[in-house]
Parts: structure tokens; C-alpha cells; sequence
């Protein structure tokens, strides 16, 4: 029991267990109940889904505030909204991989789910890693600060660009290095057929395979601007990580619901620019008002403000269909 007790990344391991716990029983249920057999999961499904994770991260902000503080669980609220509205991104891109290989609408979930368990294994590495850094050397945060404001400049001056999948590295790679098959095999992700120089069973990868890889290096790419972001709000690997892996959840669950309309979002990026820019500049702006941290109702608040006021200028800039952004006619793989 005084295991339970001891400090690993400045909190007990009985809390990190907890979560664990929490997210393999969520994990379970998701698979082993609701998603048993592979089956195309519509828009109600979807938000019912994404409801579900959503409720049981704003929960989990409450076993913040019992254990470590009010504030903290500001601090948490504001790294899931900022984590979950940085990863819409990702779901365009998700979209178009799963357009690319043409994987069937029943399939998808299971590569997301099986997605998830690389992504709580590969968020778990660079949040560790830079929390490692930024408690050696605090002044890695000023540099995070300022990557954050040089992407959200960016950001809001770069042209959207659709990717071209067939000439990704990772896939050119996986062509050349693998065995991979030109069809999907139902829900696997490896079959075994005949090479055809020997004529002896190999395995092969599908494209399922191939799809899984790419989101998840997606998801690397993507984490390079939402890990450093959310170290800005907080220091803390618990509430670092913790908010991640919920905001990610739920994102994963709502794809379904939200892929069908990102295209209503095309101008959410102006907003997610600005809020690169803020929480790049709220270090620098504590620093020179003398404050020991920015505000956490102040941060949480500002940040609410401008993602409301993107996606209200989104949706009206997209009414009626008229916009300059993706139709996302062709979003999902039928």
C-alpha cells in the first residue's frame, strides 16, 4: 500500500493508476460493448459517443478540484478545451486518409480505437520528456511560448493546402519495406496470402494497416503544437497528460458526427491562431505584470471567448453553403 503512496511526476501513483484505470474501463466498454461487431456508426451515435468521453473528462476536472486544488482544475478545463480544439485539425486529416484508402465506414472506428492506444503510448513519451525538460530547465517554457506565437502567426497567414497521401514518406516507405496488399481483408489490419516469387505464405498488410500508421503519425505532428500549448498553461504532467488523453477520446468518438461538417469549421483557424498567440504571450505577459502565474479563470475565460467567437464567425461565414473551404461532400469513404 505505501507503493500507492509514492510521488511519480509530483503526484501519488494511486492517482495515475486511478486515471488509468479510468480510461482502460472507458476503452473496454467502448470495444467490448458498444462496438463488438463492426457496424457503420451514424451522427446520433456519434454524439451520444462523444457525450459520454466529453462528461467523464468535465468530471474528471472535479477529482482535480478534491485532490490538488480549484485552480488546478481551471488549469485542467482549459488544456482539454485547448486540446480538443487544436486536434479539429486532425480530423480533416483523418478524413482524407481514410478517403484516400477508401476504408469503408464500418471499419473506421476500429482503426480509430485501436489509434487511441498509440496515442495515450506516444502522448505519454513527449509529455514526459518535456516535463522532464521544463523542471530542469524552466526556461524551455519561454521557448515553447514562443513556438506557440510563431505557429499561431503562421497559422493565421498560411494558405490551407490539401495533403497529397500518395506521396507521404511513411507510406512510400511502408510500400517499399512491406508487403502490403491492394485490397481491404474485412476489418484486419494483416492477412496471409502467397508471395508471388515463392509461392509461400506471408503476411501482408492492408490498407486498414497503412491507414492506422498515418494517423498516427498525424497525431505526432499535430502534438508538436498541442504539447508545448498545453506546458504553457500548466507545468503539471498529470494535468498535462490527463486533459490530453480526454480531450483525445472524445475527439476520436465525435469524428463521425463532426467530419460531415468540418467544412462549417473552415475558419476556426483564425481563432485557433489567436489562441496560439495568447497562450504564447500569457508567460511573457505574467512576467511583465509582476504575477507569479496568468489568472487561471482569466486564461480559462479568454480562451472560451475567442473559440466562441471563431466558431460563431465560422458558422456565419458558412451559411448557405457558400464558403471557400472543403465542401466535405466526400469526407467520409463510403
Amino acid at each position: 500500500m505505501e507503493f500507492l503512496l509514492l510521488l511519480w511526476l509530483g503526484k501519488p501513483v494511486w492517482m495515475w493508476l486511478l486515471f488509468i484505470g479510468i480510461v482502460i474501463a472507458l476503452l473496454v466498454f467502448d470495444l467490448g460493448v458498444l462496438h463488438k461487431d463492426d457496424h457503420e456508426i451514424g451522427v446520433a451515435e456519434s454524439l451520444k459517443l462523444s457525450a459520454m468521453y466529453i462528461a467523464m473528462g468535465v468530471l474528471f476536472s472535479g477529482f482535480v478540484a478534491w485532490q490538488i486544488g480549484a485552480e488546478d482544475a481551471k488549469l485542467y478545463l482549459t488544456a482539454f478545451v485547448v486540446e480538443k480544439t487544436l486536434a479539429m485539425d486532425n480530423v480533416f486529416v483523418i478524413a482524407m486518409i481514410f478517403t484516400y484508402f477508401a476504408i469503408p465506414r464500418q471499419y473506421q472506428h476500429r482503426v480509430l480505437f485501436w489509434g487511441i492506444l498509440g496515442v495515450i503510448a506516444l502522448r505519454a513519451i513527449m509529455i514526459g520528456l518535456g516535463a522532464t525538460l521544463v523542471a530542469q530547465y524552466s526556461w524551455v517554457l519561454y521557448i515553447f511560448a514562443v513556438f506557440l506565437i510563431f505557429t499561431g502567426v503562421k497559422m493565421m497567414l498560411t494558405d490551407d493546402k490539401e495533403m497529397d497521401i500518395s506521396k507521404n514518406p511513411v507510406l512510400l516507405f511502408m510500400k517499399r519495406r512491406m508487403n502490403v496488399t491492394e485490397e481491404l481483408h474485412g476489418h484486419d489490419f494483416f492477412v496471409k496470402k502467397p508471395d508471388p516469387k515463392t509461392g509461400k505464405l506471408v503476411r501482408f498488410a492492408t490498407p486498414l494497416f497503412l491507414a492506422l500508421v498515418l494517423i498516427e503519425i498525424a497525431d505526432v505532428i499535430f502534438a508538436v503544437d498541442s504539447v508545448p500549448a498545453v506546458f504553457a498553461i500548466t507545468s503539471d504532467p498529470f494535468i498535462v497528460y490527463t486533459s490530453n488523453i480526454f480531450a483525445i477520446l472524445g475527439l476520436r468518438a465525435l469524428y463521425f458526427a463532426l467530419a460531415a461538417i468540418i467544412h462549417r469549421f473552415h475558419y476556426l483557424k483564425y481563432a485557433l491562431s489567436v489562441l496560439l498567440v495568447f497562450i504564447g504571450s500569457k508567460i511573457f505577459v505574467a512576467d511583465l505584470m509582476g504575477w507569479e502565474k496568468f489568472p487561471a479563470s482569466w486564461s480559462l475565460g479568454i480562451t472560451f471567448a475567442i473559440l466562441g467567437a471563431g466558431v460563431v464567425f465560422s458558422l456565419w461565414k458558412t451559411r448557405g453553403g457558400n464558403h471557400d473551404g472543403h465542401d466535405g461532400k466526400a469526407v467520409l469513404a463510403e
